[in-house]
């Protein structure tokens, strides 16, 4: 099955908001899985949102995202068309659980992304390309709940069929999530 915007739909995804307009009290504080998606007719003024497989992105010089333990998150743009994957909607699918505490799960999770995004160090490294796309504040966030004994085989099989359908992880996915005993 493909992974897009309308599957994801079909599959339980909700919320689907541009990320400069997400109201972060609206996202559900339990555990699940979310996704980050190119805006559907186009970004503000660039190729971002072109139709998929249409055009290149525009990749900013420097990553806005935070220092994370002295670490830059910035890439060479050479780098940033190496991971780019033509044709994909998604561009990263995530997992928040509930923390050691209980008090994690999607809100928290999604506004760490976020707050990493502006510059702030939350320590969400994964997922750090989003970052240096010129209109990443046009890109769109959905979730989905789960409970959390289904979080890794969840997100592990949403990476298997993105790769099985591109040959590779969607674009902000450095590392293949894998279900523990695999």
């Amino acid at each position: 099955m493909p992974i897009n915007k309308q599957s994801l739909k079909q599959d339980g995804f909700t919320g689907f908001r541009p990320i400069a307009e997400l109201e972060i009290n609206r996202i559900p504080q339990k555990p699940g899985i979310f996704a980050v998606l190119r805006p559907e007719g186009g970004g503000q003024g660039n190729r971002l949102g072109a139709a998929p497989g249409s055009a290149k992105p525009q990749f900013l010089a420097k990553n806005t995202a935070g220092i994370f333990k002295k670490k830059d998150p910035t890439l060479k743009p050479d780098a940033l068309g190496t991971e780019w994957v033509d044709g994909a909607d998604v561009l990263y699918v995530g997992k928040a659980g509930p923390g050691s505490k209980g008090n994690r799960g999607l809100r928290r999770q999604i506004q760490e992304f976020v707050d990493f995004g502006r510059g702030k160090p939350p320590g969400h490294w994964d997922g750090r390309l989003i970052w240096q796309l010129a209109d990443a504040k046009t890109l769109i966030i959905a979730w989905k709940e789960l409970p959390v004994e289904q979080l890794a085989a969840a997100e592990a099989g949403y990476h298997a069929a993105f790769a099985e359908e591109y040959g590779r992880l969607p674009f902000a996915n450095l590392v293949q999530a894998r279900v523990r005993g695999s």
